[in-house]
């Protein structure tokens, strides 16, 4: 509906400029182009309106070099066959209507093929209409309004820059330096109101927020924008971006000069309107602008065209020259290579309705339309040359600017400190990376960046908002009179604001206001004490505040002082049972007896395989080898074994074996004396979605955003259970009324302290941010405050101090925050895996070395290798004197293996002749028990 109203509103001032225009004479003084006599009998005349305000020092700026424009173009391109005839309208660059009635008479009585103009972009609106039904080309390269859209308006182009790249730029400025709040102050016209909307957008971009808008009335008086001044004067925000006309902005910064607003802290950031008022008006502005920061598009000095241009500017006109009148030079040339490539029509009139189809005769439509415009405005867009400004180059009808430069007011002028570009932001040098780190001067003669806001200068004290539950007087503990007219205040969170504001690099003047009803108890939740801060109630809230998710819509909070995380605590159990019957097995894991057992066993076989042919005390029987072999290694547990070790390879093993035997019993005993001695506590419940899993009670704090939580994770609100202190929490779980307790672990580990060993804090812990303070919405203090937390927080003697003053005694009661007490449990295999192993590979090693010992011995005794390894496992073989010759030694060997013979005179005696000493005389006794001579 606005929209429409104000087309209506466009449509009948059209139409009564239309029915004025009838009215009107040709009472205004014109400027042509200068043509000579030889020219114009060889070209024919481009008829172009101008519409600039020359009492306006961008108007007369940019007519002069319009004027150079056509003097060097056409010197330069004599051979062209169309020349561009300038038909200048001067008219008041703050009357629409006046800009309106110049566009009408340009159409109608010199029918011109083009309109440069208007200067404004409020005066632009009502023309680019006109050139709209007319087709009538409309080219302005000083109406920077994003309203005016040259998508929307075919016949419109904008040979200037979009005042949405430079509030980009502005809004890059402010995220350069940090700064988290920024007010604009403006013209109060359409110039203004049309700006701000787009440089809010960029504001809110790169994170920061606009508190306030200043509008200043052009009429406004020194009386009028000081009251304004003081306004702003009052407010925390220090950072300012003024957007208005040369004329204002002079008197605007005189006044704030005058009010104590251009020293030390403050911010002052010029828009391109403005940055050029310091080489126009000379020292006279530069005085009232020191330190101030001003943005304007980037033109290259390294030009030779403008090099040129330059030295005879300076020559002729001896004054200052901005980038709108290199713009306004090189608007001239696009235009007039456009014109050449116009094909000429018979003549240059406008096509029009018959007047009979007319409605009336002053209709709009009686300007009739242009026959060349649709081709030249596709000409001018095409255009591309190298112009006294840079590279000319229009996009979507639009000129692409892409550099600004940043520069510092200092002395009687300015001096550049830095570049924007889309590429790198803000950078020292163009095309760098550099960042610009640091400002000549800023107000006040300072060279150190303002942080941006400063506390007001009426000496506003805060009101801090803080809880009151009787319940957990550790954090916050208020004590009052009942009536509230006289507290004090104290806790672990009161101590920790207090250390903090002490922190800060100024002074901040604070009163602490309980969040209380008139008989001392809490108003509300915690929620609602923080909403206290978003309603203005209160400057801050400051106490055991858990930073949510929900509540940061409303507020910011500063980093969090306390660990994170909600979990939940239940009472613990003795889990062992000191009277069973195998109490004894319980220290090692029934993985390590198995393991025990089989190395055991194996290490029993590998003695005696190493030791049965060389020790008579590892032969006999079977049955008798089995049982000395278990006896011998079992033996080694209290080391009493009687057999003797004879081999080398045997002593190896057993020493290996002797001291895993030595580790696995003093662990096993250790941990058998720790089980029968200390309580092994283990929590009733291991988690929290266990407890949700059963029909038990949950208890909460009271006031807090536990339900919600407690919901979200299955459980029924009819098993829940609010409690206000931690003595309720202890009477709670004594009784059985609640199985667990869920809380946030610094309540929990007060609690737990108050209560050693008989509850536990179990897992998983639910991630929240901490306990923070609270402050509103874009608060400038939010990051100083979170800057001094860190500087207390990492001061371990403050914040141990404080621990042991209010929450608990690190030495007074262990805490176990994985559920279980300080107790021993199973060993398991894994704690003697290498163990196994070395004695595993020692062993393995063993037999394979005395197999070969074996082997490499008995080589060349004409023994295959089968016959060698059955040899080597059997038990014994027939005695064979000593002083018989090897060979027959071996023979003797083999014969037995091949065919054994019983011995005569022994038949009770089977196979004995298998088991054997080599060289050793046997006794009669020995020969009774089966050893026999051949």
């Amino acid at each position: 509906m606005k929209e429409l109203d104000e087309m209506e509103k466009h449509l009948i001032l059209l139409l009564f400029i239309s029915f004025s225009c009838l009215t009107i004479g040709q009472n205004k003084a014109y400027a042509h182009g200068d043509t000579s006599s030889k020219s114009r009998n060889t070209t024919s005349p481009f008829d172009v309106g101008v519409i600039l305000d020359t009492k306006t020092w961008i108007g007369n700026i940019s007519w002069s070099c319009m004027s150079m424009a056509m003097e060097d173009f056409y010197n330069s391109h004599s051979y062209f066959t169309k020349r561009l005839s300038l038909r200048l309208q001067d008219v008041n660059q703050d009357d629409p209507v006046d800009s309106a009635f110049a566009a009408v008479d340009l159409l109608k009585n010199f029918q011109v093929q083009a309109i440069i103009g208007p200067q404004t972009s409020t005066q632009a609106k009502f023309v680019i209409e006109l050139g709209n039904r007319s087709q009538v080309p409309i080219i302005s390269f000083t109406a920077k309004s994003p309203s005016l859209s040259t998508k929307q308006s075919p016949y419109f182009v904008r040979t200037g820059m979009n005042d949405v790249l430079q509030a980009r730029v502005l809004a890059s400025l402010v995220q350069t330096f940090r700064w988290r709040q920024v007010v604009p102050i403006y013209a109060d016209t359409e110039f203004g109101n049309g700006f701000i909307p787009n440089l809010i957008d960029a504001i809110v971009e790169v994170d920061a927020v606009v508190p306030y808008r200043s509008p200043i009335p052009l009429s406004a008086t020194d009386e009028d924008i000081s009251k304004e001044l003081e306004k702003l004067k009052n407010m925390q925000t220090r950072v300012f971006i003024v957007h208005m006309p040369h004329s204002l902005g002079l008197k605007f910064f005189l006044n704030a000069n005058k009010t104590g607003m251009m020293s030390n802290g403050y911010v002052w950031i010029t828009s391109y309107s403005l940055t050029d008022i310091v080489d126009i008006y000379g020292p006279s502005a530069a005085n009232v602008m020191q330190g101030v920061l001003g943005i304007k598009p980037y033109v290259s000095k390294n030009n030779s065209k403008f090099q040129d241009f330059m030295a005879r500017w300076r020559k002729r006109f001896k004054l200052p020259l901005t980038v709108f009148g290199l713009w306004a030079y090189d608007t001239v040339w696009s235009l007039a290579l456009a014109a050449e490539k116009v094909p000429t029509p018979a003549n240059y009139t406008f096509t029009k309705k018959n007047v009979e189809e007319m409605k009336y005769s002053a209709d709009l439509e009686s300007t009739g339309k242009s026959q060349t415009g649709l081709e030249l405005v596709q000409w001018i867009k095409k255009t591309t040359f190298d112009g006294v400004s840079g590279k000319f180059k229009l996009i979507e009808g639009q000129r692409e600017t892409s550099n600004f430069e940043i520069v510092n007011v200092v002395g009687n002028g300015t001096k550049r400190v830095g570049f924007w570009t889309h590429a790198n932001g803000f950078s020292k040098r163009l095309n760098s990376k550099v960042f610009v780190d640091k400002v000549r001067k800023w107000p006040g003669d300072s060279s150190d960046v303002p942080r941006g806001w400063e506390w007001p200068t009426n000496g506003k004290t805060l009101s801090i908002g803080i809880p009151v539950m009787p319940g957990f007087l550790e954090f916050v503990n208020v004590t009052n009179t009942g009536n509230l007219v006289s507290y004090k205040q104290k806790g672990y969170c009161i101590d920790v604001f207090d250390k903090v504001m002490d922190a800060l690099p100024y002074k901040v003047h604070y009163k602490y206001k309980p969040f209380a009803d008139e008989k001392g108890r809490m108003k509300g939740t915690y929620d609602d004490l923080v909403e206290q801060v978003y309603l203005k109630n209160f400057d801050a809230v400051v106490g055991d505040i858990t930073i949510v998710a929900n509540r940061s819509l409303y507020v910011d909070f500063t980093l969090p002082f306390t660990e994170s995380g909600v979990s939940m605590v239940v009472p613990v159990k003795d889990q062992i049972n000191r009277n069973g019957a195998w109490t004894f097995s319980d220290p090692l894991s029934t993985p390590l007896w198995i393991v025990s057992g089989v190395f055991f066993i194996f290490t029993g076989f590998v003695v005696w395989f190493l030791e049965h042919r060389e020790n008579r005390e590892f032969r006999g029987p079977p049955g008798n080898e089995v049982g000395t072999v278990l006896y011998f290694i079992f033996s080694t547990i209290v080391f009493s074994h009687r057999e003797k070790i004879v081999t080398n390879l045997s002593r190896i093993v057993l020493i290996i074996w002797m001291v895993v035997v030595l580790i696995l019993q003093q662990s096993y005993t250790a941990n058998l004396s720790s089980m029968l001695t200390v309580q092994q506590l283990q929590p009733t419940l291991t988690d929290i979605h266990q407890l949700a899993l059963t029909k038990s009670k949950v208890g909460y704090p009271n006031a807090s955003f536990m339900p919600g939580l407690l919901k979200g994770l299955n459980i029924d609100e009819s098993r829940l259970i609010a409690y206000n202190s931690l003595d309720e929490y202890d009477e709670a779980l004594r009784n059985k009324t609640v199985a667990a307790i869920v809380d946030e672990t610094p309540y929990l580990k007060v609690f737990l302290h108050k209560n050693c060993g008989k509850y536990t804090m179990v897992g998983p812990t639910y991630h929240t941010d901490g306990f923070g303070f609270a402050f509103p919405i874009g608060s400038p203090m939010v990051a100083d405050v979170s800057r001094a937390i860190l500087k207390i927080t990492e001061n371990k003697t403050i914040m141990g101090s404080l621990d042991n003053d209010y929450l608990y005694d690190d030495e007074a009661c262990s805490v176990q925050e994985d559920g279980v007490s300080s107790s021993s449990s199973r060993i398991s295999i894994k704690s003697f895996w290498g163990l196994f192993l070395i004695i595993g590979v020692t062993s393995m090693l063993a037999l394979l070395i005395h197999s070969v010992m074996f082997i490499y011995e008995r080589w060349n005794s004409g023994l295959s290798l089968g016959q060698m390894l059955l040899l080597l496992i059997k038990f014994y073989k027939p005695d064979i004197p000593s002083n018989a010759p090897k060979g027959e030694q071996e023979m003797g060997t083999l014969s037995e293996i091949e065919s054994p013979a019983p011995l005569v005179g022994h038949e009770s005696v089977v196979e004995s002749e298998n088991y054997y000493d080599v060289g050793t005389p046997l006794k009669d006794e020995e020969t009774h028990l089966g050893y026999a001579s051949t």
